[in-house]
């Protein structure tokens, strides 16, 4: 008990004490000192309920309260009283300035925020940039259901997702050539945050790489090709001392040349929204093909096994799986010393399949995983250009899993190799025509 509550406490009790024995002395001068007695205890008890009364009167009234004058318990009472109320007032102000402040930079953002209740799926709160975005009034639209209001965007599927939307983009109906980027965020148990953001720019942007991409690549196979066919026409036998500079020359060249190729095949990819064709693709004899791939590229430097457990082959583009597959079987060989092995596998995995392809290379440090299907994008350089990759693989592998509604996982440990694991649902699966792997 703090020092002047304590003080209060033991003069009230005083005060009592002081009463009780001048009633005793009163008492027994007239010769009644329990009825008198009796009397001031009484008078104590009903001067304390009335004071009682008063501090409750107070309170329900939501006054303010100010501290009466005195030392007594029930002033002391008073006083802490007060200065609560004085606290949570200081409190409650600082929190509407805090709320002040955020709905004033929420509403300066330049993108839509909406307040959305959970179950209701209605408006609660919604910043300025709403408007020109999303179509949002105020305050006509507060309470306002949100579906109902943004009709006709593709909403209701969306929202029932919930906590697991992913990131939707649509056209704006509200604003002809912008698209808008929504993002639901679950804040609380009841409400959501829904985040439109417009990136026509940014879509603009991209298309204009791709383009340039694109046509820059294909503006450089004719060049290309000029400058192999003179390499091809200089006999190194007729010139011994041009030998290393030829021989070099046609290794760079070839190398540009894949570079181009590979350029071209992920700008076509990234244009692609679907799989123009689909068809049965035998994974028995894909399997086979990879082996022989690896075993070609290694040429006896690694050991190279296959496995197929799976069963079932895959519905989709065949070419572009190949692809994708023998991409990585060549990364597995590049980055694998002389004498490691590598190892591809095709096998059932829950629902669904994934083919994985293991080297015992030289591994992936952890903070390298996450760019690796970056464009470009080297976890050592120098490895890179002497095993003559492009930069490119990874992404478009990433590219062809996405069309085929598949993902890429990647598992590696420095020193102890890596493992590249593609996965397939179970839509994707169909019944082996053929039993059997190629060898």
């Amino acid at each position: 008990m703090p020092p002047r509550a304590r003080s209060a406490w033991f003069r009230t009790l005083g005060q009592l004490a002081l009463i009780l024995a001048a009633a005793a002395v009163v008492g027994a001068l007239v010769g009644q000192p329990w009825p008198v007695l009796t009397l001031a205890a009484l008078g104590v008890v009903a001067w304390h309920y009335w004071q009682l009364r008063g501090l409750l009167t107070r309170l329900t009234a939501r006054q303010r309260l100010e501290p009466v004058a005195g030392a007594g318990v029930w002033n002391e009472l008073d006083h802490l009283l007060a200065r609560g109320q004085g606290e949570m007032r200081g409190r409650k102000r600082r929190l509407i300035e805090m709320l002040r402040a955020y709905r004033a930079a929420a509403a300066a953002l330049p993108d839509a925020i909406v307040v959305v209740e959970r179950n209701s799926q209605r408006v609660q709160w919604f910043n300025e940039a709403s408007g020109p975005l999303l179509g949002l009034r105020y305050p006509q639209d507060i309470g306002a259901a949100l579906v109902d209001r943004l009709q006709p965007l593709p909403l209701s599927h969306w929202l029932a997702a919930g906590r697991n939307a992913e990131a939707l983009e649509t056209p704006s109906p509200f604003s002809p050539g912008t698209t808008l980027s929504l993002r639901l965020i679950p804040y609380s148990e009841n409400l959501w945050l829904l985040v439109a953001r417009d990136v026509s720019r940014l879509l603009q942007l991209e298309q204009m790489r791709r383009d340039f991409v694109a046509n820059v690549s294909h503006e450089l196979r004719t060049p290309l090709t000029v400058v192999h066919g003179y390499l091809d026409m200089l006999d190194p036998a007729e010139h011994p001392d041009w030998a290393p500079i030829l021989g070099e020359m046609q290794r760079q060249s070839q190398r540009m040349t894949q570079l181009v190729e590979d350029l071209l095949t992920l700008s076509r990819l990234e244009s692609q929204d679907s799989l123009h064709e689909e068809d049965h693709v035998a994974m028995s004899s894909m399997v086979g093909t990879l082996r022989r791939e690896a075993m070609a590229l290694s040429q006896g430097r690694h050991e190279v096994s296959a496995q197929d457990t799976a069963n079932v082959d895959l519905w989709g583009a065949h070419k572009e799986l190949h692809s994708a597959f023998s991409n990585l079987v060549s990364n597995a060989v590049r980055y694998t010393p002389a004498g490691g092995s590598i190892r591809i596998v095709f096998r059932r995995d829950g629902d669904g399949v994934s083919l994985e392809v293991t080297d015992s290379g030289y591994g992936i440090p952890a903070g390298h995983l996450p760019r690796l299907t970056e464009r470009f994008y080297r976890v050592s350089t120098s490895r890179s250009r002497e095993s003559g990759g492009t930069g490119l693989g990874l992404a478009i592998v990433k590219h062809v899993l996405n069309l085929h509604q598949a993902r890429l996982e990647v598992a590696s440990e420095v020193g102890r190799g890596s493992t590249f694991s593609c996965h397939f649902g179970a839509e994707r699966l169909r019944t082996r025509e053929t039993t059997g792997m190629t060898p």
